[in-house]
């Protein structure tokens, strides 16, 4: 067995191993997203520094009230003056929150959006090979569950990371101002804080990972399993998948119970710390107000410092739970924005102006992993609007060489030329928007069949919808319908037959003319009667261009141009249906054993 190469391994973008990315360059990285936006920011900035500091001024407008209840006779008029200028302060506080609020929201919602189209526009040109080593419904949690993890960093977490810490630094400020000694004092707790904070932050890093690396597992799990699910009833599995399914989620319910056994212990034990700093503000600032060093407005004013210095920690505390996650999701988001496209345009590459629908390959070798060759020294060549047919067991390569001429993989050995341009030569969009594929596995997207036959494509008209329709035939039964051409198609096309469905793909194919069709078991597991339509179909549509078929029915191919047999990667034979029958070989064999089927013999191809 050839050797697994470090290329071939399965992609995990979800791993809960260390990080690859500091805390800083994933900062960085993420406030790359609010330069356009950094005038609105330094605004919110702006906003915060003039919040913090009313917010800080009501204990001292308190103080000042006290202290003059204290004195004789009371100044009722400097108090009711004190009293409306805390009064306006708490508007001006309500007012400015307001703006705040509405500025970074709206900022966060820009931001998060072009997040998402850069998350899915990357994803868009991916290659099918890395498609298939990443699980859809863990792309799916970025481009959703990821980026609204990010939508609180952008829109809370970042102002309030702030003003918690302009908050705490003005709390020391003002309380060393008014007392520096009842200030050292009440320090003393302050390393426990730290201390305490550190510890949470680092062991909720590791809880955070755990728990989005759940959470995508979950996503995953479901997205394939709800798909598959007519196959888990029909096999009666669905108590097994259930099994599988509360293992996955005992492992999120074990990681959110860390996640609260966390948050659990660190809350009280800041609440502890908070009554700490009260007891000595009280202990000792009765002693100072004894002794004459402050009044009692003053020693009130230190209590409620105490109150504004923990608040801000604890807030601090959750600040970090959402950073933590945003922080996580970021990594996530980055590792798939990183990842490049292994089928990439050449520096060089060009576009085709016309093409003619010449195909050849060149002593082509292609391997899915490492050296296990799918393909062995193919050679051959289709000429302009001839009809080339491929035939041969499970696993001879047929569909690999259909995959290969669009380039969703890259040869290892060899060439393969479109008009005598090797492919890669050529650019992706300009190769792909000249070649048709109908496939045996019909993907409708959700909508109507209008939209599935145009593809989002409003150059299409209604004429030319309707016209390809008729040319394949598909009009026949989307007359019949209520809707018609507006007739809805549910996910994945369910409510239609597999014939229509394929009626509809090769209406989608045909209307955009292309040069080169590719018809990969487009007519396996469909109907007599629709089948016939399809054949129809098939004889409309070698009149267009260049066509290559992957047959899995003999009878559907006995009038194509050529015919090419293949055997364990490499080809046998080639000729037309009476040349290879006369020939007495491999196809002969096949197309032998197909006819004993029809008359109730037991063969498979």
């Amino acid at each position: 067995m050839a050797k697994k190469t470090k290329k071939d391994e399965y992609i995990d973008i979800d791993s809960i191993r260390l990080r690859k990315m500091t805390d800083w360059v994933i900062v960085k990285r993420l406030f790359a997203y609010v330069r356009p936006f950094y005038r609105k920011l330094a605004l919110a900035v702006f906003l915060v520094l003039v919040l913090v500091g009313l917010d800080l001024i009501g204990p001292l407008l308190f103080a000042e009230v006290l202290d003059s209840l204290g004195e004789s006779p009371i100044d009722f008029g400097r108090i009711l003056l004190i009293a409306v200028l805390y009064f306006l302060t708490m508007v001006a506080n309500a007012f400015l929150s307001y703006q705040q609020t509405m500025l970074l929201q709206k900022t966060g919602q820009k931001i998060i959006f072009k997040i998402r189209e850069d998350v899915f526009n990357h994803v868009e040109i991916l290659s099918t090979a890395q498609f298939n080593k990443v699980p859809i419904g863990k792309l799916v949690t970025r481009v959703t569950s990821d980026t609204n993890s990010l939508n609180n960093l952008y829109t809370d977490v970042i102002v309030n990371l702030l003003r918690n810490s302009l908050t705490i630094v003005g709390v020391f400020i003002l309380m060393f101002a008014l007392n520096d000694r009842l200030s050292l004092a009440i320090s003393a707790v302050v390393p426990f804080v730290v201390i305490a904070s550190v510890v949470f932050r680092v062991y909720a890093r590791k809880v955070y990972r755990r728990i989005r690396y759940h959470v995508s597992g979950i996503n995953a799990f479901l997205s394939e399993h709800l798909s598959g699910m007519r196959m888990i009833q029909i096999f009666n599995r669905e108590s097994f998948k259930m099994n599988q399914f509360k293992d996955k989620n005992r492992e999120l319910y074990k990681s959110n119970y860390l996640q609260t056994v966390l948050n659990a212990i660190y809350r009280p034990l800041m609440y502890l710390l908070y009554a700490a700093g009260l007891f000595i503000t009280l202990w000792f600032g009765a002693r100072e107000v004894m002794a004459g060093a402050i009044t009692v407005g003053i020693l009130f004013a230190f209590t409620q410092y105490i109150h504004k210095f923990f608040d801000p920690i604890q807030e601090l505390a959750e600040q970090f739970d959402i950073m933590q996650s945003a922080f996580i999701s970021g990594e996530r988001i980055f590792e798939v924005l990183d990842t490049q496209p292994e089928i990439v345009d050449a520096p060089d590459a060009v576009e085709l102006a016309e093409v003619k629908g010449e195909i050849e390959f060149r002593n082509v070798w292609f391997a899915y992993q490492a050296e296990d060759w799918i393909l062995k020294d193919v050679s051959f060549i289709v000429h302009p609007k001839e009809t080339l047919a491929f035939v041969g067991a499970t696993g001879s390569g047929k569909t690999t060489i259909m995959s290969l001429i669009v380039r969703n993989y890259d040869i290892q050995k060899g060439e393969i030329l479109i008009d005598g341009i090797n492919i890669k030569k050529i650019q992706l969009a300009s190769l792909r928007s000249r070649i048709g594929q109908m496939l045996q596995d019909v993907f409708l997207f959700s909508g109507t069949i209008a939209s599935n036959i145009r593809m989002g494509d409003d150059s299409l008209t209604e004429e030319q919808m309707m016209e390809a329709a008729r040319y394949v035939n598909a009009d026949r039964f989307i007359e019949k319908l209520p809707g018609k051409y507006q007739e809805p198609v549910r996910e994945r096309g369910n409510n239609f037959s597999a014939g229509e469905r394929q009626l509809m793909s090769f209406a989608r194919t045909v209307i955009r003319r292309p040069s080169i069709m590719i018809l990969d078991e487009a007519t396996a597991n469909i109907d007599t009667e629709t089948e016939e339509l399809i054949q129809e179909s098939l004889k409309k549509m070698m009149n267009i261009g260049t066509m290559i078929i992957v047959a899995h029915r003999l009878s559907t191919i006995q009038h194509v141009s050529r015919i090419v047999v293949m055997q364990k990667g490499r080809i046998i034979e080639m000729g037309n249906h009476q040349q290879l029958l006369r020939l007495k070989g491999q196809y002969y064999n096949l197309y032998r054993l197909q006819f004993d089927q029809r008359t109730g013999k037991k063969s498979e191809i």
